[in-house]
């Protein structure tokens, strides 16, 4: 039986979520970007809009923005194309795109603010675009742990591996991943 626990602070909770997907998913990740992680997730608690969002046309109207608001709509744009591709794969087969259009588009959101912040925040950025598919990767271990089943298909994970082959041999063991014409910025 699942115990429920009502005695851990929330962000205690979600930090060993994030820890145990880590384990399960084979995809370890620095404390910069399990702390980014846990705070996104406490913040999408409250995001009951995710959905809503035309992503390609938010990239274009951030790129038109000032500094300010232009680095907030790139920020919130790459945290929605991380949890679309991560906890709600489904959003992506309602669009009838694959899971490398938000692999690209998020990461890419994140690479243009990193080009745009200032000093530690460039840094965090720069590293959250680079490491945007293992980000992925504990996402959709996040979602396989609260739901009990796969979270993603077939093509969608190996898509995954095409982009974070140093983590394929723990989605795909045994095999020998083959990179093609597919590239992710």
């Amino acid at each position: 039986m699942t115990r429920i626990l009502t005695d851990t602070a929330p962000a205690a909770l979600w930090h060993q979520l994030v820890r145990d997907a880590e384990h399960n998913g084979g995809a370890s990740l620095d404390s910069d970007s399990e702390s980014y992680l846990v705070f996104l997730l406490m913040r999408h608690v409250r995001d009951a809009g995710l959905a809503g969002h035309i992503f390609a046309l938010d990239y274009l109207q951030a790129l038109q923005q000032q500094r300010t608001p232009r680095q907030q709509q790139l920020r919130d744009l790459g945290d929605r194309c991380l949890l679309i591709a991560g906890l709600y794969p489904q959003q992506a087969q309602r669009r009838l795109v694959g899971l490398d259009y938000f692999l690209t588009l998020g990461s890419t959101a994140y690479a243009e603010l990193a080009s745009a912040a200032r000093d530690a925040l460039a840094g965090l950025y720069r590293h959250l675009a680079d490491t945007f598919v293992r980000l992925v990767r504990v996402l959709v271990e996040v979602r396989r742990l609260g739901a009990g089943a796969d979270a993603i298909g077939a093509l969608d994970r190996h898509s995954l591996s095409l982009a974070d082959p140093a983590a394929a041999a723990h989605e795909f063991p045994g095999a020998i991943v083959v990179p093609g014409s597919s590239r992710l910025m």
